[in-house]
């Protein structure tokens, strides 16, 4: 376990990373988002997605994680599995720090009544509908799911190269195509949409865990092959 806890120390030596980059990145998005606010005439609510932005950024961390973290680590004679968990610890710590950043500029919002315009960039109703909690596991999820997203594609990568990498994202394409003709053929979208808003965003961030799980399972197993 402390050679686990060296990894998470590792990947949290250069604070800039998990820390004041996305801060910058989640600050500037704020300040945009209510610049354009107070361009919108009207007192109506004003909602934006600004606040998803370092989000996105995570999917960049997983790689860099991967392809900048993995090779120095192997020179440290850390072990892969060490590293594989240790790493995932590190992002599930940085998803949790975000998810509270977002908590936080939530309860911001609310007490400003949207910074004085009526404007929101955390606190949106269908995302706070289950509650502060639910809110914070749907962001939580996000930036995991999309680290993990990040870091398997790394991991393939560093393990077959770009070509199998390329014809694993052709294949994942070619599945959703075909998953999206079948349900237009069968016509299904009002189930499908019906399904969504009975779930909410709670139950879709759960399904996003399920999807967190299949992909650090399928990293795990290409890890083994990785080279540095």
């Amino acid at each position: 376990m402390r050679r686990t806890l060296n990894v998470v120390r590792l990947q949290l030596i250069n604070r800039q990373t998990f820390v004041w980059v996305p801060l910058i990145i989640l600050g500037s998005a704020v300040v945009i988002s209510v610049l354009i606010y107070t361009m919108i005439p009207g007192d109506e609510p004003k909602y934006g997605g600004g606040g998803q932005a370092p989000l996105w950024y995570f999917f960049a961390i997983g790689i860099s994680a991967m392809t900048m973290t993995f090779p120095f680590s192997q020179a440290m004679s850390v072990t892969r599995r060490e590293f594989f968990t240790g790493t995932i610890l590190t992002a599930i710590l940085g998803s949790a720090f975000l998810g509270a950043i977002f908590l936080l500029g939530g309860a911001i919002e609310t007490l400003t009544n949207g910074y004085g315009i009526n404007g929101y960039v955390f606190y949106l109703p269908w995302l706070w509908h289950a509650g502060p909690f639910g809110a914070f596991i749907v962001y939580f999820t996000l930036a995991l799911l999309l680290f993990v997203l990040g870091f398997t594609g790394a991991t393939i990568y560093k393990s077959w190269g770009p070509t199998v990498l390329t014809i694993v994202g052709v294949g994942l394409s070619l599945v959703l195509i075909g998953l999206v003709f079948l349900t237009t053929r069968l016509e299904l979208w009002e189930r499908v949409w019906v399904a969504i808003l009975e779930a909410g965003a709670l139950g879709l961030a759960l399904w996003g865990l399920l999807g967190v799980a299949v992909l650090s399972a399928v990293s795990f197993l290409a890890f083994r092959r990785a080279k540095p």
